[in-house]
């Protein structure tokens, strides 16, 4: 769409008889499958200024297919669920620039950039710090000896679909003055729904740390990823291990991150230091349990 043809200079209608006076009155400009097509090519905001022209494309641009289709695009998934909500609520809440910290601790908020979004169809996720390929999943009796033992967990009880990925960066936790230099950075991970739910919303559902980890000895990188175990070897999730394809030179201090359909990593180069903390936290769903956030973070010690 919008290129424009090469190689004749102009067309005109008496060009060929297929362009007759009878077939051009005949040509409905209303033709609703073929304006319904033409809209799953148009971002966000082009869709809300067309459904505003008139009534008729109101009703043509709010099809669910066309949002879907949108969203899926831009958030470069496959269809991977379904959902409760509206897919124009889901392209809103996705698109529309917020993110987690805008609900919880503001005030500690420095900055952060969008990773992308990767789908979950399992429902079992490995989250690790190394991004080293484990020949084997941990296998310990709890969820902190697993991360003393291995630098990473396995996680149950996800909720399926869509997963939104950001990287934030936010003020050491354990202070409280506006001028600390300490900062953090934060994989943050939220299923596509998140920020729709009524529980969200309010309040009553927040984060649970359920392991931390400290690395005392200098750190080249603090790195992480969260992974669908049911692809944790698969060819395009194998890309995320490749880190010279994708992670900074030595002397490159900005943050890097990829994503891929079903596993997202980030890596940031680090300058001498005696070593990392290490966080993670979920948030679940008060009705069913399930895990719908997944924060690592990670700070100097």
């Amino acid at each position: 769409m919008g290129k424009r043809l090469r190689g004749a200079k102009s067309i005109c209608c008496c060009a060929s008889p297929r362009f007759s006076s009878s077939s051009i009155s005949s040509f409905s400009w209303h033709e609703e499958d073929i304006w319904t097509e033409i809209a799953k090519y148009l971002d966000g905001k082009s869709l809300v200024m067309l459904a505003a022209t008139s009534k008729w494309f109101l009703r043509v641009v709010m099809d669910e297919s066309v949002w879907k289709f949108a969203c899926l695009r831009d958030l470069q998934v496959p269809d991977c669920s379904e959902t409760a909500f509206k897919w124009i609520n889901l392209y809103a809440s996705a698109f529309g620039g917020s993110h987690s910290y805008d609900f919880r601790q503001k005030e500690k908020h420095i900055d952060w950039m969008r990773i992308g979004a990767f789908c979950i169809n399992s429902s079992d996720a490995f989250l690790m710090e190394n991004l080293i390929c484990p020949s084997k999943l941990p296998k310990e009796d709890t969820m902190q000896n697993m991360l003393n033992s291995y630098g990473s967990c396995v996680l149950h009880n996800i909720k399926t679909g869509i997963w939104i990925a950001d990287l934030q960066l936010v003020r050491c936790p354990v202070c409280d003055l506006n001028t600390c230099d300490g900062t953090m950075q934060v994989l943050d991970v939220r299923h596509v729904e998140l920020f729709l739910t009524e529980g969200y919303q309010t309040g009553s559902w927040e984060y649970k740390l359920i392991g931390s980890h400290d690395i005392r000895k200098h750190s080249d990188s603090a790195s992480g990823g969260i992974f669908d175990i049911k692809y944790l070897k698969s060819p395009s999730t194998a890309e995320l291990f490749n880190l010279k394809s994708w992670v900074g030179s030595p002397n490159d201090w900005q943050p890097k991150a990829m994503v891929t359909y079903h596993a997202v990593a980030i890596n940031t180069n680090l300058q001498e230091n005696e070593g990392l903390h290490i966080k993670y936290h979920v948030m679940t769903s008060g009705d069913t349990g399930e895990i719908v956030s997944i924060r690592i973070s990670q700070q100097l010690l």
